[in-house]
């Protein structure tokens, strides 16, 4: 058994951002290439319809991804911090009780959501086959819900203990079993739509047992459950998975008002919107890593009372983001035409992948300063501005500015006005993090102006803590 240690109380901070980010990364994207190739191989079946219904499929997945997202969030921010005070046994313990109740909640959700599918697609605006295939596609896909949560809870914990190798093997090893069975399921066996959706609910399942099998084997982090500790637990758990989970879920609202905006302008539109947001994690895999890759920096450092460090790794966060961004947006400005031939995209679908590999892409450096405010807000003990800036980006500023994007620029101006909600609130969240840090991660003004009583309920929490 591996002895649970803080990694990252010493060393470059810049470096350790570096690794993380780009362990993380590899594995995202692995997971992200997939989906990218899915809709290559949706695209060469020549029928529009599939393409869309991927498109209204991928909206409402990016739902349970959110909810894993916040679990995941809460294990890691949880672990990493007892790791950071040098209690390993609370980090076992509370490893854990956070996969239980992951385990719990995760099955709960998939069966609501299961039982509303049809509904949601309807929602977004598909109709008539497009609704249809949209439906079918999710009703194989969404039981996998809970092995998606608990690997992705699974790969958080590994990276709170300084092992994004083992948490990147996880995400490689679903996206490799996805991308052999792809080619062989919808073209080999001619499944089409029911190939690609067997896939990933198999490779689902593999990212759970390869995240999880290193926790027992390595780490000892699974213990047996005590009801006493289940209970402990579950307040901490909340404290952070809740305003996580609530946080998260802004985006696949503010994704499902785009979908909805672009629905509007034909199923080619959706189309093209769909294909981006595959491009998106692809291009950008790096910068979504961020979050989870530099929390458990900041949350070992602020478990051991070095704010100096905390502050200092931040800053390197911000500045890695950058360098990616402008990296990245060279690439695919350069590579715009050969991209969008790939897809054989034309009219709408063809203009709104150029705009996307343009200026668009420059402006994601603010959604991923966003991501690093997030996971210090998270690891600091303060998740609901989290809460507040997602929120703010794809409800407060995303509605009205796709709203008016679209009145003055049509499809086009739906992707516009989305980025410019992530500028806005990149620029928020940048300020309200550097507050946070400047006082030690306590509640203070900020946090109970914002959020009133929760505010003082978190500095309450804290203070029994």
């Amino acid at each position: 058994m591996a002895d649970a240690q803080a990694k990252f109380l010493t060393g470059n901070l810049f470096a350790h951002t570096a690794v993380m980010a780009l362990t993380a990364s590899i594995g995202l994207m692995a997971v992200f290439v997939v989906d990218f190739v899915d809709m290559i191989f949706i695209s060469m079946l020549g029928k529009s319809e599939l393409a869309a219904a991927v498109g209204y499929a991928g909206a409402i997945l990016f739902f349970t991804t959110s909810f894993g997202i916040g679990l995941a969030i809460s294990a890691g921010a949880l672990v990493a911090r007892a790791l950071g005070s040098g209690d390993a046994e609370l980090a076992r313990e509370r490893t854990t009780h956070a996969l239980s109740y992951g385990l719990m909640f995760s099955i709960v959700f998939a069966v609501i959501f299961w039982l509303s599918l049809e509904w949601m697609v309807a929602l977004l605006g598909a109709t008539g086959e497009t609704a249809e295939l949209s439906v079918h596609f999710l009703q194989i896909v969404v039981p996998s819900v809970p092995f998606l949560i608990l690997g992705m809870m699974g790969s958080a914990v590994l990276r709170a203990h300084g092992d994004a190798r083992r948490a990147m093997m996880a995400t490689i090893s679903g996206g490799v079993v996805n991308a052999v069975l792809d080619p062989i399921l919808i073209f080999g066996l001619d499944l089409e739509l029911t190939g690609a959706a067997i896939a990933s609910f198999v490779a689902r399942l593999v990212i759970a047992v390869v995240a999880i099998l290193p926790l027992i084997r390595i780490y000892g982090g699974i213990v047996r459950p005590r009801l006493a500790g289940m209970i402990r637990d579950l307040a901490p758990v909340l404290a952070i998975a809740f305003p996580a989970i609530l946080a998260q879920i802004a985006t696949p609202v503010g994704q499902a008002y785009v979908t909805r905006a672009m629905a509007g302008y034909g199923e080619e539109a959706v189309a093209g919107m769909a294909i981006v947001g595959r491009m998106i994690p692809v291009a950008f895999g790096v910068v979504f890593a961020l979050s989870g890759a530099v929390g458990p920096i900041i949350g070992q450092n602020y478990g051991a009372g070095n704010m100096d460090r905390v502050r200092r790794g931040f800053n390197a966060a911000v500045l890695f983001t950058a360098l990616v961004t402008v990296f990245v947006s060279a690439v695919l400005f350069a590579l715009r035409g050969p991209i969008a031939n790939l897809f054989e995209a034309t009219g709408i679908t063809r203009d709104l992948i150029y705009l996307f590999c343009g200026p668009l892409s420059l402006a994601f450096f603010f959604p991923g300063v966003l991501f690093v405010a997030n996971a210090a807000f998270n690891n600091l003990g303060q998740p609901f501005l989290s809460t507040f800036t997602n929120w703010g980006r794809n409800a407060l500023a995303l509605i009205p500015l796709v709203w008016l994007g679209a009145m003055i620029w049509g499809p086009q101006g739906v992707l516009i006005g989305q980025s410019l909600a992530g500028v806005l609130f990149g620029i928020v969240a940048w300020v309200l993090a550097l507050r946070c840090i400047a006082r030690g991660g306590k509640p203070g003004k900020t946090g109970q102006e914002i959020f009133g009583r929760e505010g003082r309920l978190m500095a309450l929490f804290q203070a029994r803590r």
